[in-house]
C-alpha cells in the first residue's frame, strides 16, 4: 500500500502549464512544416497519389481514414492534406483543446501514411508527441482557449499533470536508445574504423551539397561517429539523472543528476549539425521539440527572467 500511495502521489503531481504549452506549439509548427513543405514543393500528386493519378508508384488502399473517406482518389488526398493543415493550425494556436489535438493526430497520420516510402521515423515521433497533447490539457495557457476562458493569452496560475512531460522525456530517450541498439553495422564500431558518418556524408541521397571536402577531416568524423553511438546507447542515464535529482545525495550522484544538461547540449549541437549538412526532412525540428520536455516550467520562467534582466 505504501508503494501504491507513492505511485498515486507521483502521478498526481502537477506543474505550471507553460512547458506543455510550448511543447504543443512546437509540435504544431512541425506538423505544419512537414505537410506544408510537400505542398510548397508541388509534390503532393507525386508522392501521395496513386500512379493512376500521377503518382510515382502504385499505392496500397491506405490507412483506415482513407477508406472511410471513400478510398484513394485525388479529392481524398487533397482533403487529407488540407484537413491536416487546418487542424495542425488549430492545434498550434490552441483552439479546441483535446479535440483539435486528436483531429490533428488523425489527419496527420492519414496524410503521412498515404505512401509509406515518402516519410521517415520522425513522422511517428511527431504523432507520439501530438498524442501526449491529447492526453494532457495542452491548451491551458498560451492558447486561444486560454484567451477565451480567462481573457489572458498566458495564465500563470494554470497547471497540468506533470506525467505528460515525463512521458515526452521517456519517449525521446527510448527513441535514442533503440536507435543506438540498432546500429549493428560494423562501421559504427572499431571493426569498421568508426567510418559510418563519413560514408553517410558521401551519399547524395543524404547530403545537402557535395561533401568530398570532408576527406581531410576523416579522423574528426571517426570521433563524432563514436561519440554519437555512445550518446545514443547510454541515453537511459538521463532517466537516472532525473531520479537522482528528485533524491539528491552527495558524491558522484550529484554529477549524474546534472547529466541531462550534458545530454541536452550534445544533442542540440548534433541535430543542428545534421540539419546543416544533411537533407533529413523535419527530423531535426521534431526531435528538438521533445527537448522542451527536459526543461521544467519553472526553469523556463527563470531563464526568461534572466534574459529580461540582461536585456535591460
Amino acid at each position: 500500500m505504501k508503494l501504491w500511495s507513492r505511485w498515486v502521489g507521483l502521478l498526481g503531481e502537477r506543474e505550471p502549464a507553460l512547458g506543455l504549452a510550448l511543447f504543443r506549439i512546437a509540435l504544431g509548427l512541425c506538423a505544419l512544416y512537414t505537410i506544408g513543405i510537400v505542398v510548397h514543393d508541388g509534390i503532393v500528386e507525386l508522392i501521395w497519389m496513386d500512379a493512376e493519378y500521377g503518382g510515382y508508384r502504385k499505392l496500397s488502399k491506405g490507412p483506415w481514414l482513407v477508406e472511410l473517406l471513400g478510398g484513394m482518389s485525388p479529392e481524398m488526398t487533397w482533403a487529407m492534406v488540407i484537413g491536416s493543415l487546418v487542424t495542425a493550425a488549430l492545434f498550434t494556436i490552441g483552439l479546441g483543446g483535446r479535440f483539435s489535438a486528436l483531429a490533428a493526430l488523425w489527419l496527420f497520420m492519414g496524410a503521412s501514411d498515404l505512401n509509406g516510402q515518402s516519410g521517415g521515423s520522425y513522422d511517428e515521433l511527431l504523432t507520439c508527441g501530438i498524442f501526449l497533447c491529447v492526453l494532457g490539457p495542452s491548451t491551458a495557457t498560451l492558447s486561444v482557449d486560454c484567451r477565451i476562458r480567462s481573457g489572458l493569452w498566458h495564465d500563470p496560475t494554470a497547471t497540468v499533470p506533470a506525467w505528460v512531460r515525463w512521458l515526452g522525456i521517456f519517449q525521446v530517450i527510448l527513441a535514442y536508445w533503440s536507435t543506438g541498439m540498432q546500429k549493428l553495422s560494423a562501421y559504427w564500431t572499431p571493426v569498421g574504423g568508426y567510418s559510418a558518418l563519413f560514408y553517410i556524408l558521401q551519399q547524395p541521397s543524404w547530403h545537402r551539397f557535395e561533401m568530398t571536402w570532408v576527406a581531410p577531416w576523416y579522423p574528426l568524423t571517426q570521433v563524432v561517429t563514436a561519440l554519437v553511438w555512445v550518446w545514443e546507447a547510454f541515453a537511459p542515464i538521463v532517466w537516472l539523472s532525473y531520479w537522482f535529482k528528485r533524491h539528491p545525495q552527495p558524491g558522484w550522484r550529484t554529477w549524474v543528476a546534472n547529466y541531462r544538461w550534458v545530454f541536452f547540449g550534445f544533442g542540440v549541437m548534433t541535430h543542428l549539425g545534421v540539419f546543416a549538412l544533411m537533407e533529413v526532412g523535419s527530423f531535426t525540428w521534431v526531435t528538438l521539440t521533445f527537448y522542451l520536455c527536459f526543461v521544467h516550467p519553472d526553469e523556463w520562467k527563470r531563464a526568461w527572467a534572466w534574459c529580461r534582466a540582461r536585456v535591460g
